[in-house]
Order: structure tokens, then sequence, then C-alpha cells
């Protein structure tokens, strides 16, 4: 047709002098529609242009110069930003959804963060793809600037100068239009009002709001695949990528999280200073104000920096809202469940936890999730939650019923707390200490497995003075078997305990062996023999000499004393104790006989063998006349005799004694059993 336009113009010209005008007309507008429906065009922009001739041929033919003109093949769409990186899975499900060949209206919903990227990759498809006849861009922000979208549509459709208008020319154009709705992320705004109602055309919609998925195919879009963030971080920055350059790039990616926006706001700011290779230092110095600050010059039409974004979507919170986000900041970012919060809310005092009055303010957030008659109101729960979720500040995991908060968003939010932090994460701090108290024991183990990442969080906060859950935070280590963060915090329980009470209370002396035994397995074996003497003194002064913690507490610092390679004092407590529990308990008691094994064990350390055969003869016989002749105590106490005649050189008798014991170990176990080999020692 371009190759022929003189001869095209000749014949239009000759059809205008004809006496049968409008039939030529019909017939030639009848003969361009079907070229235009059976030409294969390949090239991106061909259908525009045959619009452009249609529009011509009618301008050319028509005698009404005030005849409605028709109106050419329209995009008010922006292009993408020149940058755009990755997003491959999410293009690829648009075009295979927007583009399928079905009669029916094809909604397109992509939601997340905001920063996330959605409205960059909503041009980008469109910007891209030349199966739609007509495109519009509308800003969904408001009922205010949609109204203004859609009579922007009608003007340029010629169809009026409303939003009715502008719809009902959408529903009686049978076509593929692209209406486009970006930030559609008002809970208070019904899009469905401004949605056509008919079974053509497509309709892409981009939100934090994931409500509204429920009108079609969705993605939610979040952060950026590594090696795409990278590149579009070089990028923003005008910075070449090299292997030093992607090095850094890498890890300051990883700094931000992966999170679309940030990235290009670090690389406004390294283009403007170029400051790649130092950017992660200025970053943990004044992240804050970098994360805050917008470049003049922008790759897209999105004015507010990260920050700001965060801001726009807090600022619209309810106060319990406001306030659960903070209490999550303090949490690890993932993993957040209801049980947390449920648990607490059931919290049982103890004498020796932290007061009704220093728990206040935790059990004051949690009673707005509290029924009537006190139970836990789930529903009032979601609701917080839902909330929250509406902007996408948070995300539900439905298969493990947990949400997760952006580490940005928590950052953001720790940083951005009215007034001093401390007491808000004082309360989390206490809620999740009242929630491990609440777990029975049997399901500890199982427990820590969802609740050590929120501990490990809560516990980079610890320069705060919290209600004391520490014992609680230790049992949950101990059963993680992460022992030595267990036997820190043992020590710091008896601590701050002996700082809340006087050293003469007795629920602190009945404390103090733990912490003693924790200092001994860290190696800091003076500080675990000091606060064993206090303990055994301040007990026999208060309970007496003869009373049983006093006789326990003397045993726990033999013990000690023992560690330290103190064996002359350790004996002397021994002596002790044995004869204490011999005159209080008699001979025959287990407490009595555990003494007698253990000093008589000091004797041979004491290289004294002579009294610790006393002691082991004596052993053996009660061990035999109380437990019987096959028990393994009574076993274990001919094997130690049988050590102490070796040492004094009765080896006969040592013969004799050890293989005694080995036979009846064989009986017992079988002779291929490891305890058995190991019985032949002697």
């Amino acid at each position: 047709m371009q190759a022929e336009t003189k001869g095209f113009r000749g014949q239009i010209k000759g059809f205008t002098k004809s006496s049968s005008i409008s039939v030529e007309i019909a017939g030639y507008e009848k003969r361009i529609q079907e070229l235009i429906l059976n030409i294969n065009i390949t090239e991106a922009g061909a259908n525009s242009r045959a619009k452009k001739i249609e529009a011509t041929l009618h301008a050319m033919i028509s005698p009404n110069p005030l005849a409605v003109q028709v109106p050419l093949n329209t995009n008010n769409c922006p292009p993408a930003t020149r940058i755009f990186q990755g997003r491959e899975k999410i293009l690829v499900k648009m075009k295979e959804f927007l583009e399928s060949n079905t009669t029916q209206q094809h909604i397109y919903v992509l939601h997340g963060l905001g920063g996330a990227g959605k409205t960059q990759i909503a041009l980008k498809f469109i910007q891209d793809s030349i199966h739609f006849t007509n495109t519009f861009f509308v800003d969904a922000s408001t009922i205010e600037t949609i109204n203004i979208g859609f009579k922007n549509i009608a003007r340029l459709q010629n169809a009026g100068n409303s939003s009715d208008h502008a719809l009902e020319w959408l529903v009686t154009r049978c076509e593929q239009w692209l209406l486009f709705f970006d930030n559609a992320d008002d809970p208070r705004l019904n899009l469905n009002k401004f949605l056509p109602q008919c079974n053509h055309g497509n309709i892409i919609i981009t939100t934090q709001n994931p409500e509204l998925r429920v009108y079609g195919a969705s993605s939610n879009v979040f952060d950026m695949e590594e090696d795409k963030a990278v590149a579009l971080l070089l990028k923003s920055a005008a910075q070449e990528p090299s292997p030093t350059n992607k090095e850094d790039a890498v890890a300051i990616v990883k700094t931000l999280w992966h999170l679309p926006l940030a990235i290009v706001q670090a690389g406004a700011f390294i283009a403007k200073s170029g400051t790649l290779g130092r950017y992660l230092a200025l970053y943990s110095q004044t992240h804050e104000k970098l994360l805050k600050e917008q470049s003049t010059q922008s790759y897209s039409n999105y004015e507010w920096p990260i920050y700001t974004t965060c801001q726009m979507s807090f600022d619209r919170l309810s106060a319990s809202a406001t306030m659960f986000l903070q209490l999550c900041s303090f949490l690890h970012p993932e993993g957040i469940s209801e049980d947390i919060f449920s648990r607490a809310a059931d919290y049982k005092f103890l004498s020796l936890g932290p007061s009704r009055e220093e728990l206040e303010q935790p059990l004051e957030f949690l009673s707005q999730f509290r029924g009537p008659r006190g139970e836990w109101d789930t529903l009032a729960f979601l609701e917080i939650t839902n909330e929250i979720m509406t902007y996408s500040l948070a995300t539900f995991a439905p298969g493990q019923s947990t949400f997760s908060i952006h580490p940005l968003v928590q950052q953001w939010s720790r940083r951005n707390i009215l007034g001093d932090p401390e007491p808000v994460y004082c309360i989390i701090h206490s809620i999740l200490g009242m929630s491990i108290q609440g777990i029975p024991k049997q399901h500890l183990e199982l427990a820590s497995l969802k609740l050590l990442p929120h501990l490990d969080a809560v516990m980079q906060f610890q320069g705060y003075k919290a209600p004391n859950f520490t014992s609680n935070y230790e049992l949950l280590y101990a059963s993680a078997n992460r022992h030595q963060e267990a036997k820190v915090l043992k020590i710091s329980a008896i601590e701050r305990q002996r700082a809340l009470k006087r050293d003469d209370d007795l629920d602190i002396l009945s404390l103090m062996h733990s912490p003693a035994a924790t200092y001994n397995d860290l190696g800091q074996g003076q500080e675990a023999q000091e606060l064993e003497v206090v303990g055994a003194e301040k007990q026999r002064a208060i309970l007496g000499e003869d009373h049983p913690h006093t006789l326990t507490a003397m045993y726990n610092l033999a013990a000690i004393y023992k560690q330290l390679g103190q064996i002359k004092r350790a004996e002397e407590l021994e002596a002790i104790v044995m004869e204490k529990r011999r005159a209080i308990l008699g001979e025959d008691h287990p407490q009595t006989l555990t003494a007698m094994h253990n000093l008589a064990a000091t004797y041979k350390q004491l290289g004294q063998a002579k009294k610790a055969e006393e002691l082991e003869v004596l052993l053996v016989e009660k061990r035999r006349d109380i437990l019987g002749p096959d028990h393994p105590d009574t076993l274990l106490a001919m094997h130690n005799l049988a050590a102490t005649y070796l040492n004094l050189g009765r080896f006969e008798d040592a013969a004799r004694l050890q293989t005694e014991v080995t036979q009846k170990f064989r009986i017992i176990l079988g002779d291929n059993h490891p305890d058995a080999v190991l019985s032949i020692g002697y």
C-alpha cells in the first residue's frame, strides 16, 4: 500500500467525484478491514500504522467536515525504566494469561510491598507487547485520580468527557484494549466500580493490597534475584560490571535485601558520589539518611524514597496495628505466628518471675485479643495482622500459618518509633518470655525450632533493661542443645536475682549451685568456687550444719575444689558430709553410700589407697545386701575395689574380684556387649 501511495490517492479522488460515493466508501472500508485482519503483522507498531491509514482514508473521503474523526491507536502509558532488570517469570506468566485467546475479560494483579517494582513490571510488559489495540494508564491512588484517568480516556476516544462515557466506550469496544490501574493501594477503595463490566478487554492492577487478588490472576512481587539486583545496582550507579565492582555490588544488594527501590536509591547516590566501594561503610553509619534521600536524577517517575514509602503506609495504620508492627520489628522477619502471642496471653505468674507491675504493658497490649471470658480471640488478632498485610508490610504464608515482615520495613520501624524504643522492646521481650513459659516441657524441643530465630533476634538488644525471663530463654536454648548460650543465661539469671534480693534469701541460695556449675563448665572455676562458698556458708548459718540443703551445698563445693585441683580441701568437706549423712540418714541410705563412694575416690587421688579400701569394702557389702549381687551399682563397687587392690599390690585379690565382675557382666549383657568387654580391664 505504501509503495502505491500516489496511485492510491488518485483512486480516492475518483471515488469522491462518483455519484455512488457512500456505496464505494462502504465497500472500500470493508476491503481495508479484511486486509488488516488477513495481513500477518510481525513488526512492532505495524498495527498502529494500519490504524493511521484507516483514519486518513476516513478523513479524505468524508464530505462533512464536522463528522467525528476515527481515533488513532492510543497508548498513554509511560515507558518502563531504561535500567529495568529481570522479572522474566512474572512477565512470562502475564503474557500467557493476558494474551490468551479466550472470550472473557482478563484481569492481572501485581501485589507487593511499595518499592518492589510492581509498576515497572507492568510498564515493561505493556512496552514489549503488540497484542493490545489501545492501552490506557489510570492512576488508581484515589477516586479523584481514577475519575481523571477515565475522563482522559473518554476525550482521547472522542467518546465524551466523563468517567461513565469512558466505561461505556470500553464496554462497547469489543477489542483487545488494555486498562492499567496503577497504585490501587487504598483498602477503602472499591475498584470494582471502575472495572468495565463486559467479556472483553484486559486489565492490569498494581497494588500493595493483596485482597485485590480476588479479581483475577496475580503475582506477588517481592525481592529481585541476586544477579539481576547486582545488574540493576551497577546500571543505576553508572558503574562498569568489573569483577571488583560486582563483588562490592553483591554485598550492597544483600544489605538492602534485594529490594529494587532501595537498590535504585543506592545506585543514584553512588552515581552522584562515586562511592561504590565505600557505600556499605557509609550505610552502616547513616543508613536512615541514605534511605530517605531522593536523587534529583531519576530513571522513573516514582518520586518517593523507600523510607518515605514505608512512612506513607505506616501512617494509614491504626494504633493497635502500629504497635504490633513495631513489636514485630524486634523479632526474626520470618515465622512470626499467632501462637507466640496467644500463649503469652495465658501467662501464669511465678514467685521467682517478673511481677505483675513489670508486665503491665505487655498484658495491656495482649488484652485486646482476649474475649469477654478471658479466652483468646483469634478474630481480633487477624484484624490487626490483616490490616498490616493490606499494605504488604507483612506477608502471610498459608501453609505454615505464619507471616513475615520485610527486613527493611523492620529496620525502618525500629528507627522510626516515636521517642525511646526501649519500652517497645521490653514489651516484645516479655511477650516472648511469657510465651516460652507456656510451652509444655515435652514440646520444648520442637518449639525451639520455631522460636529460636526470634530469641536470637531479641537477644541482640540486651542493652535494654527488660523484665527477667532469662531462665525461660535458658530452657529454650538447652532444649535445642545450644548449651553455651544456656550456661551464660543461667549465670545471668542468678546474678539478676541476687541483685534484686538479699544473698540470704532461701530462693537465691537454692539456685546458687546452677550458675556455679555453669561457671565451672565455662572454665571459670574461681568464680564457681566463690559462688559455692557463699552458698554453703549462708545455708550453714541459716539452716544449720545438719540440714540436707547445707550438706548438698558442701557436697557441691567439694566437687568444685576437685575441679580446681584442691583435693585436700575436697576431702575435708566430703568426710564431713559422709559422717553427717551416716549419723542423720543411716549407713544404708543411698545418699550416705554415694558420699562413701565419693570420699573413697578422693582418697585414691590423694594416694591414700588403704583408706579407700576400707570404705570400698564396706560399700561392696552394703550394695550386695541392699541391691543384690548382680546390680550394676554393686558390680561398679566391686570393680572400684579391684582397682584399689591393684594399687595396693594385692594382685590375686584384684584378679579374683575383677573376674567375678567380668563373668557377671557377660551373663547380664552378653559376651559381645561393649561394657562386658571393657570389664576385663584388670
